[in-house]
């Protein structure tokens, strides 16, 4: 059935990832493989941090915040790849396309600034440890993680709304695998030059801004760690921090390879691939560092397993 039969004036194509051929069917399959474990791996960050008593604290707090993120993430972008590659239909409304639009550009938001908090966490806890419980008390680290809710979502609603506002012509095909606002740029009838300019500067404050956060709590960090005395008190430290600056390194550089370059020097297929990275496989590899190089996040495990096995209450 041809494209104008099956959808309205005002639905996208998305031409998406893959095709159907046997190397584009494996690797298809291998990102479902990659969303299950992400999605297990992130649900099970969430349900352990909240059943355990002990990983009640800011660090395990904000993780697992991190994991809910990454959670939502996946899911706004895979399952309607996965429905639109076995089902052949590859069309999207404007408002599904706005929809997905503003819950990723929230969460990339609310991410940027969270992984920053953790970094000040992080410098708190090794650089001031005997005011933490002052500094990264429960109402401020609640209100940390909350804000950058918050933030995520206003940029998210800013961008949905001027990018939904321009005119699209043409085959209204979208050369990606989700709604991504760059990708649409390429499709609009109108001036984009002045939204573009709008994207660079929200870029600056969303990742330029927390990553000045990060390296600040780091430099401190690392001197701090420096001067101590005890070599396990420094293997401790640089093992906690080590697993945040993996995931920063990970997310940001991928970030701003998108959204930081100018139009004009923009290739589809180095787009969707970098996506699909910090998209797909950045939210699957998070729980794994964290719990592989965490041991009380391994205790955590072992005492839910012990539980389902004995019907103790985990305290």
């Amino acid at each position: 059935m041809a494209w104008d039969n099956q959808t309205s004036n005002s639905d996208f194509l998305l031409l998406g990832i893959f095709n159907h051929s046997p190397t584009h069917t494996f690797l298809f399959s291998l990102v479902l493989g990659i969303f299950a474990v992400a999605f297990m791996g992130n649900s099970a960050m969430v349900l352990l941090i909240y059943l355990d008593t002990q990983l009640h604290t800011p660090m395990y707090f904000l993780l697992s915040q991190l994991s809910l993120m990454d959670l939502m993430l996946i899911c706004t972008t895979v399952p309607k790849m996965a429905f639109n590659y076995l089902s052949g239909k590859k069309y999207i409304s404007l408002a599904g396309c706005g929809t997905q639009i503003f819950f990723y550009v929230s969460l990339l938001g609310a991410e940027c600034f969270l992984l920053a908090v953790m970094a000040y966490d992080r410098y708190v806890a090794i650089c001031h440890p005997l005011r933490y419980p002052v500094l990264m008390s429960q109402k401020i680290c609640s209100l940390m993680a909350t804000s950058s809710w918050i933030l995520g979502s206003l940029d998210g609603v800013i961008e949905v709304a001027v990018a939904l506002s321009f005119s699209y012509c043409g085959a209204r095909e979208v050369p990606h695998f989700f709604c991504d606002v760059p990708a649409l740029l390429t499709l609009s009838c109108d001036d984009t030059l002045m939204f573009e300019r709008m994207i660079f500067i929200c870029c600056v404050i969303m990742l330029l801004f927390p990553v000045a956060v990060i390296i600040a709590s780091y430099v401190h960090v690392i001197l701090t760690v420096i001067r101590m005395g005890s070599g396990e008190s420094r293997h401790k430290a640089f093992a906690t921090c080590s697993s945040h600056l993996m995931v920063v390194g990970m997310y940001y550089g991928a970030a701003m390879f998108i959204y930081m370059r100018p139009t004009t020097d923009r290739s589809p297929t180095q787009d969707k691939m970098v996506s699909a990275f910090y998209t797909i496989l950045t939210p699957m590899l998070n729980p794994l560092i964290y719990s592989l190089r965490n041991k009380e996040v391994t205790r955590a495990f072992m005492k839910v397993l012990r539980k389902d096995q004995s019907g103790e209450q985990i305290v």
